[in-house]
């Protein structure tokens, strides 16, 4: 069984925090679906993952394609991801199950800190994973850098 950590984003945005953590996974041999609940905000960060630095390039595909099941990162908005992946990070509110968390290495949710609907989202899940018998980590960085607040 995998842990969930929730990602409290308020000093750096999504574009930015998430590469970083693609690139963590990456490095740990995981396979990496992130699912959205929109398709144009998953074409809008397809985007900007091209856009990164060139040493930073992470490969990754928008599901659809031809080649999902090879993709390394495989940006999607449903619940199936074609490119087994080994880790699952939710952003914008999607949804993840006590069963995903239960198959997966890794689940992450990450979440705007200074948009009331998404934190409101984020604590509804929690509390639905919690207690669901999912063990999770919530990490801020309000400090500045990053730092574990509650573990359940």
């Amino acid at each position: 069984m995998g842990d969930v950590f929730f990602y409290h984003l308020t000093r750096q945005p999504l574009e930015t925090t998430l590469p970083v953590l693609l690139e963590k996974s990456l490095a740990a041999g995981w396979k990496v679906a992130v699912r959205g609940t929109h398709a144009d905000r998953m074409e809008w960060l397809d985007q900007k993952l091209w856009l990164g630095p060139e040493e930073g390039f992470l490969p990754h595909g928008l599901a659809g394609g031809p080649h999902d099941a090879d993709q390394p990162v495989l940006l999607i908005t449903g619940a199936e991801a074609a490119n087994d992946p080994a880790c699952l990070m939710s952003i914008d509110g999607a949804d993840v199950t006590p069963e995903e968390v239960g198959r997966l290495d890794r689940v992450c949710v990450l979440f705007d800190g200074h948009d009331q609907m998404a934190l409101a989202q984020a604590r509804n899940q929690w509390r639905a994973l919690t207690g669901a018998g999912c063990k999770a980590q919530y990490w801020s960085e309000e400090s500045g850098r990053w730092e574990k607040k509650a573990e359940s």
